[in-house]
């Protein structure tokens, strides 16, 4: 008889809070659930016998689809197994809304919408947006009621089509070859750029210096102020590059600043600059989440359009190699925990920028370590990285983002990469714990897998965002001719392998800090007696090679000097599919 009356007590609190959203859906307004039933029928039953929980929900609601149509979000899905036992839990189902920086239900009983169990499993909620009730960025979550608690029964559901909603359309900007460079901002190079006929170009975005003072910035109904010197930097350059059609990628960097401590993951610390470069971004709190999408917004808007005053930016990388958190640092954690910590701040950056620009493609960064380097807790296999991030985000709701990756030579202080295999570390398989140029194919491969490919059911794009060749072996001295052979070679095997959309060069100058090392990377040499500057002097004999590689007329007569070098007669001999294969003699 007490669970009888229990029960009936528990149907009717959530018979009371459905009503309660029947009569906001019919009269805009929504009256608070409340428990009064549920308590007079505890004391009708008494306290004299005590009873264990209800059992486990045994239904599960597939969301299969949510998107908006620019003012509702829609959100369709399938029941799987067998309803709850009614003695436990009622006859409906609950459609609850999650900010991102939330992950469970908890003790909230706001849920927004419901539906009768045996019903089509379909809810249609308000968009909001604009509003401080904004739900693009939310996710959403079925659950069941036993009179008192609500349990989630559901996967996670984002909407996946906020490009629906952007007010610049423009189409991507097709770069005419893979060729580009990390240039160096200054009118000068930007000049040499420009002559060395580049179609890619890499502009790094400091994310922990935005907000400041000069420009003001309405978003979701809150104003941001943002640094208006540090951004006309910006606008000059993006500018600039986008007059001459370059296709501009902005690296997004979150570097430590004492002042924007929200910006950065929950918990974390100032580390010591030699051991951390960059640190992850937080939308795991309400102020990290709510500033981070309003400087989304804010730059993607900024840079939509090549005919702006400002500018346009095609390619957007959320962070640096997050393969190795010296370059994206959240503090030890797992595998699962760290991308999916990573995946909930990507998402914001890519619903912030597609809903603002249709057409921008977002990627993540690894470097080359694919099997190789990782402890698991602040280190981890970039084939690792790909594979739960396709997973975590594929469960919330499919993204179509892509991959910039960072093939150098192994060792980096070595330019020939073609020997690699030497090392042990490089294999033709996916089990290959190092994949770089000697191996390209391994990657490009790997990503064909169906449970990689895009939304659209094709291969993700892939660009090779950060790559260098040293003209100063470590072992050997400076050798111009080796470094300039190996960009030629490297860019052939890029150039020829469709799935690689660009082949980004690090860098247009020496950086002393590099050279030191005996990464001398650059097309020019620096000034060494400026080591706290980048200041060119004389080109390398790479410049030379790269202006001319990608030029149909000029490209196999100057990579000739190369062939000795590597000890072969024909490129088409060690690169398939070679581009220039009907040219060869």
């Amino acid at each position: 008889m007490i669970r009888n009356l229990r029960r009936s007590g528990r149907l009717a609190v959530c018979l009371a809070m459905a009503a309660a959203v029947t009569l906001f859906l019919a009269f805009s307004a929504f009256a608070e659930p409340t428990e009064t039933a549920a308590a007079e029928t505890e004391a009708e039953a008494g306290t004299e016998e005590t009873e264990a929980g209800p059992p486990e929900p045994t239904e599960f609601a597939h969301l299969y689809t949510c998107s908006t149509d620019g003012t509702y979000i829609s959100i369709t899905g399938e029941n799987e197994g067998s309803w709850s036992d009614p003695e436990y839990y009622d006859n409906y189902l609950y459609l609850f809304e999650l900010k991102p920086y939330e992950d469970e239900i908890g003790s909230r009983t706001d849920y927004i919408a419901w539906i009768t169990k045996g019903d089509a499993l379909a809810f249609r909620v308000p968009l909001n947006l604009g509003t401080a009730e904004d739900r693009l960025y939310s996710k959403f979550v079925v659950a069941v009621c036993d009179g008192t608690t609500y349990t989630q029964v559901s996967n996670t559901a984002y909407v996946t089509n906020p490009e629906s909603l952007a007010k610049y359309t423009e189409a991507y900007n097709s770069a005419q070859t893979k060729k580009g460079l990390l240039i160096q901002n200054t009118d000068g190079m930007v000049a040499d750029a420009f002559e060395l006929g580049v179609s890619h170009v890499i502009v790094n975005i400091a994310f922990q210096q935005i907000l400041g003072n000069g420009i003001d910035y309405v978003y979701d109904g809150k104003t941001y102020s943002f640094n208006k010197e540090l951004i006309e930097s910006y606008d000059a350059t993006i500018r600039r590059m986008s007059e001459k059609s370059m296709t501009v990628t902005a690296v997004i960097l979150n570097g430590w600043n004492d002042a924007t401590p929200q910006l950065v993951y929950p918990g974390v610390t100032k580390q010591p600059e030699s051991s951390v470069f960059y640190y992850g971004f937080n939308a795991s709190t309400q102020e990290g989440y709510e500033t981070s999408k309003a400087i989304a917004s804010f730059l993607a808007e900024r840079y939509s359009s090549r005919t702006s005053e400002y500018g346009k930016v095609s390619n957007w990388i959320i962070g640096n190699e997050i393969n190795n958190q010296q370059w994206n640092y959240m503090g030890p954690m797992g595998l699962d925990q760290y991308v999916q910590e990573y995946a909930r701040a990507f998402r914001v950056f890519y619903t912030a920028i597609k809903s603002t620009t249709s057409q921008a493609r977002l990627f993540f960064s690894t470097d080359y370590n694919w099997i190789n380097e990782a402890d698991g807790s602040t280190k981890y296999n970039a084939k690792d990285i790909i594979n739960r991030f396709a997973d975590v985000t594929g469960a919330g709701g499919a993204m179509d983002w892509g991959l910039a990756y960072h093939p150098y030579s192994m060792p980096m202080t070595e330019p020939e990469f073609w020997d690699d295999a030497s090392t042990g570390l490089i294999t033709n398989d996916a089990n290959s714990p190092v994949v770089n140029l000697s191996n390209l194919s391994v990657l490009t491969d790997y990503m064909q897998n169906s449970a990689l490919l895009a939304p659209d059911g094709t291969v993700r794009h892939i660009i090779l965002s950060e790559q260098g060749f040293t003209s100063k072996s470590l072992t050997r001295g400076e050798d111009e001719n080796l470094q300039a052979a190996a960009i030629a070679y490297a860019y052939y095997i890029a150039d020829s392998n469709p799935y690689i959309d660009a082949f980004i060069m690090s860098r247009q100058v020496d950086a002393p800090s590099e050279v030191n090392q005996s990464l001398m990377f650059g097309l020019w040499y620096c000034d060494m007696n400026q080591p706290n500057d980048i200041v060119p002097t004389t080109r390398k004999k790479a410049w030379q090679i790269y202006k001319y590689i990608d030029n149909r007329t000029y490209t196999l007569e100057t990579t000739e000097f190369a062939k000795s070098i590597l000890g072969i007669e024909k490129w088409s001999d060690v690169i398939p599919n070679f581009k220039w294969k009907s040219q060869e003699n």
